[in-house]
């Protein structure tokens, strides 16, 4: 701490000290999964009852249209819930986004709903770390540096959404606007146990794929039937054949058929892409058109692709290098070692580097086990990285 000026020390310690363990156990025993909008609309409730204690105009924000293709084959509307918005200083010089999500992937009827403390370090529970935990660091931090003198310096956005773990469909809008004009972004996704932190990620897409055929008497008369399943089938083996160094294929599941004795005129295809490139996107994304209307053609059935890349990779350049290192001195200064490093995992700190804006994503806690019943925080590990999160805005903003 030799190394923090008046205005930091100060700050480290008022962010280390705010009451983060209660607003954990709190907010984790709300189930919030993403389908669960009652329970959204609880945690947005008690989130923005929080975060409305700092400066700025607080909205929540409707989610925009979204369609699913239902088991039919048919386009169907898909309910999300509302998002937290707050705009502090709007016409500041130097504006920061700060984001968060409010959803969990735990359903309302799964059977892991209880927050435990499973060691005097360790506590149990639906989203301590993924992302609760990390929400209490990031209103910590704030709270801390609005009561610093270096407030007036800088403006910023919170975005707490309510569909991150669904690949954010409904909010991937508000990301890119809030993102526009920041000098820097912070997402408070958990950090490993060990403290270290997401690099490069790749991205993702995420397709359904139609198929229509004819149905007819599978004994009587098959050569008057066109069998969607068998054209799905085709179309699997030729997507997974587009798998290469820089992109992972994932056909997920294929819904369709029925007795034994019709031809099956429907199948419905999903399948999950991981790409690492750009170029991966756009040749993948052609080359599967490609199939879809070739096998459409030779099968004599109808082939409709939905779906999108919806997170473009997030590689490390200049400008995240820049950010990871002023973590990273921060990190030092306050006695913690921070690395970092690849993964194939997404979040919105893919959404927000396709922005253009430079953004560390695992400001959040230390954790661990996350997505299972056995998901963790490190209670330790509040107070550290609200310290972090504190010292690093105020070096972004330049308070001296």
């Amino acid at each position: 701490m030799e190394r923090l000026n008046t205005i930091e020390r100060d700050a480290v310690a008022s962010a280390a000290a705010y009451p983060m363990l209660p607003l954990v156990e709190d907010w984790a025993a709300i189930n919030s999964g993403t389908r669960n909008l009652a329970g959204l609309a609880t945690m947005a409730d008690r989130l923005a009852e929080h975060f409305g204690s700092l400066p700025g105009k607080l909205t929540m924000v409707e989610p925009e249209p979204v369609e699913r293709i239902g088991r039919d084959g048919s386009p169907a509307p898909l309910a999300h819930g509302r998002h937290l918005l707050l705009s502090v200083r709007p016409n500041a010089p130097r504006r920061m986004l700060f984001t968060g999500h409010m959803d969990t992937v735990y359903p309302v009827d799964h059977p892991f709903q209880t927050v435990t403390r499973l060691d005097d370090n360790r506590l149990g529970g639906p989203g301590v770390a993924d992302m609760k935990g990390g929400l209490a660091v990031l209103l910590s931090a704030l709270t801390a540096v609005e009561a610093s003198p270096a407030a007036e310096r800088f403006g910023y956005d919170v975005l707490i959404n309510s569909d991150e773990e669904t690949g954010s469909a409904s909010s991937a809008a508000l990301i890119a606007k809030s993102a526009s004009g920041k000098v820097a972004a912070l997402t408070y996704e958990p950090a490993l146990p060990d403290g270290t932190l997401a690099g490069a990620r790749g991205g993702t897409g995420n397709f359904t794929i139609v198929v229509r055929g004819r149905s007819a008497h599978a004994g009587r008369n098959p050569e008057e039937g066109r069998n969607a399943i068998v054209a799905a089938a085709r179309i699997t083996l030729e997507l997974s054949q587009l798998a290469a160094d820089d992109i992972t294929v994932n056909p997920a599941r294929i819904d369709g058929g029925g007795p034994n004795n019709v031809v099956p005129d429907l199948a419905v295809l999903h399948v999950n892409f991981r790409p690492r490139a750009l170029a991966a996107i756009e040749r993948t994304g052609a080359a599967m058109k490609a199939i879809a209307e070739r096998i459409a053609a030779e099968h004599d059935v109808s082939v409709e692709v939905h779906g999108s890349f919806n997170r473009p990779p997030k590689p490390i350049d200049t400008g995240a290098a820049a950010l990871f290192e002023t973590v990273r001195s921060a990190g030092a200064d306050l006695g913690l070692s921070i690395g970092w490093r690849a993964t194939g995992g997404v979040c919105d700190g893919n959404n927000i580097a396709a922005a253009g804006v430079p953004v560390v994503d695992t400001m959040g806690v230390r954790g661990g086990a996350i997505h299972s019943a056995d998901e963790y925080m490190l209670i330790d590990s509040l107070p550290e990285r609200a310290g972090l999160s504190t010292l690093t805005i105020l070096r972004i903003i330049g308070a001296a």
